[in-house]
């Protein structure tokens, strides 16, 4: 298969997703195999959340929209024009993938790098997300039977594989690095994001950190976890503009999580900052509970600069008004490039020369 004819398959996909979103869902006539799957995808969209109970409608339609944007013919030849022995001939591997469950479709990006460089996949999906990749996969092969051969989804153990990439927190990571140890690998462990602010924020922008935050319901890797504010900030207009997103207080897990972790900082006397669906807490750290972001301030952001680059390892994204070097747009931390690597390690090149 010429990277042409799987280039077009995806764009297929990205075509077959682009009817589905949260408000006005249309089936559209020029969509291959639709008649097969269509109605069927409705289905499973709705019925996401009763498999896990984080995948509401809206986050999963938000998913498939943002795969949707990604997936052109424009964006695939951006993404792939960067690498010049992509269309090389050579042996297929065996790329066995374990993926995360925490948002929609976390693991597609893997999966589709594994097959656009010729090799074959073996899944092993996460319990929380079993569903969503499976029935994409079917779609994608009929429109292309050959990939039939080159998708294997597993519930057990993973064998006859050469390569393995493997998602999980920092203590899975580490099995992870020992039972893989004689395959070459890409283990990703727990990372988070922040974002820098220095008090000139328009509102607009504060109103955009609200997605950055609370989109997945702060699930993600790439979910701001962590504030650095300027020392004597005022949190006044951080808080008016992100009281667009309180109807997230009326999701039942999420509050759950809100009242629990509320009561866990009082009973230990932190200090809060709270406007009744979210709390922000001064601490050290960058990993931060469901409804809850964590802020230092700092007084040089020189050294805020030199705090982020020393620990590089910890971070996904970085969040600012061009503070911060190769730091991302506020309301932009979900809506990643094609050539916007997880951990920042480049797959297709690894994929390309194992």
């Amino acid at each position: 298969m010429t990277l042409e004819t799987k280039n077009s398959v995806f764009v297929e996909l990205g075509n077959f997703l682009s009817q589905f979103s949260e408000h006005n869902t249309i089936k559209k006539s020029d969509v291959l195999m639709n008649d097969f799957f269509f109605e069927d995808f409705v289905n499973l969209i709705q019925l996401s959340q009763s498999h896990n109970g984080w995948y509401t409608p809206e986050q999963v339609y938000f998913a498939i929209q943002s795969w949707a944007n990604a997936l052109t013919k424009a964006n695939l030849d951006q993404w792939l024009s960067n690498y010049t022995t992509i269309n090389d001939q050579r042996t297929p591997k065996t790329v066995a993938l374990i993926l995360a469950g925490n948002i929609p479709l976390v693991g597609f990006h893997d999966f589709l790098s594994v097959l656009i460089t010729g090799n074959s996949v073996l899944v092993k999906t996460s319990s929380n997300d079993q569903h969503l990749l499976p029935f994409l996969a079917k779609y994608l092969i009929a429109i292309d039977e050959s990939l039939a051969d080159r998708i294997t989804f597993v519930e057990g153990k993973l064998e006859h594989f050469d390569t393995v990439i493997a998602t999980g927190s920092n203590n899975t990571a580490r099995y992870f690095e020992y039972y893989f140890k004689d395959k070459p690998s890409i283990i990703r462990k727990n990372r988070n994001s922040v974002a820098v602010l220095d008090g000139t924020e328009s509102k607009e922008q504060l109103l955009a950190l609200g997605e950055d935050i609370f989109r997945y319901f702060g699930l993600g890797c790439r979910n701001v976890s962590k504030l650095f504010v300027p020392k004597g900030y005022k949190f006044d207009s951080f808080f008016e503009a992100i009281f667009a997103y309180q109807d997230v207080i009326h999701y039942e897990k999420y509050a759950n999580n809100y009242d629990y972790n509320k009561a866990v900082f009082l009973m230990s006397d932190f200090k809060l900052l709270d406007n009744g669906f979210l709390t922000i807490k001064e601490d050290t750290s960058y990993a931060s509970p469901i409804s809850s972001v964590f802020y230092e301030f700092y007084e040089n952001i020189d050294e805020i600069r030199e705090r982020l680059a020393s620990d590089t390892e910890q971070i996904q994204c970085i969040v600012s008004n061009n503070l911060i070097e190769n730091s991302i747009n506020f309301g932009q931390t979900q809506l990643p490039h094609l050539w916007n690597y997880a951990d920042n390690v480049d797959t297709i090149s690894f994929l390309l020369i194992t």
